[in-house]
């Protein structure tokens, strides 16, 4: 059998599990916190063996179950603060590069000033000569 054609298999079989859309057999950190919403709405009241069995038939453990509860109950979620974290940091970034330009805007405009009065002060002392 050609090595291509079992790449080929195995590629088409890891897409299969990864892209049905349901949330199966991703990575738990790669679940959405809308697929990790359902999720805890669907385990909740579930106990035991019942929850293992639940949880193993979606690739987790109950500890993510927990993780992703409190996570909901402190602040949203734990995506919620990465994101908040990362803008905040992208928004000091921009007031910094802003700060920058606006300090190189001032600074020729008070070089563009200060030529313009040494213009005139040169066109008062020698404007005669000058024309």
């Amino acid at each position: 059998m050609n090595v291509m054609t079992l790449k080929n298999w195995m590629k088409g079989a890891a897409a299969s599990t990864r892209g049905d859309g349901s949330g199966h057999a991703k990575r738990p950190e790669d679940w959405s916190l809308e697929e990790r919403l359902l999720a805890l709405q669907q385990s909740h009241g579930l106990v035991d063996e019942a929850l293992n069995a639940w949880c193993r038939e979606r690739g987790l453990f109950v500890h993510h179950l927990e993780q992703w509860r409190a996570d909901f109950c402190a602040a949203g979620g734990t995506g919620s603060r990465r994101e908040s974290a990362q803008e905040v940091r992208e928004l000091k970034h921009t007031n910094m590069q802003l700060q920058r330009e606006l300090n190189r805007n001032e600074k020729a405009l008070a070089e563009a000033a200060a030529l313009l009065v040494l213009q005139k002060k040169y066109r008062a002392l020698f404007g005669d000569e000058a024309e």
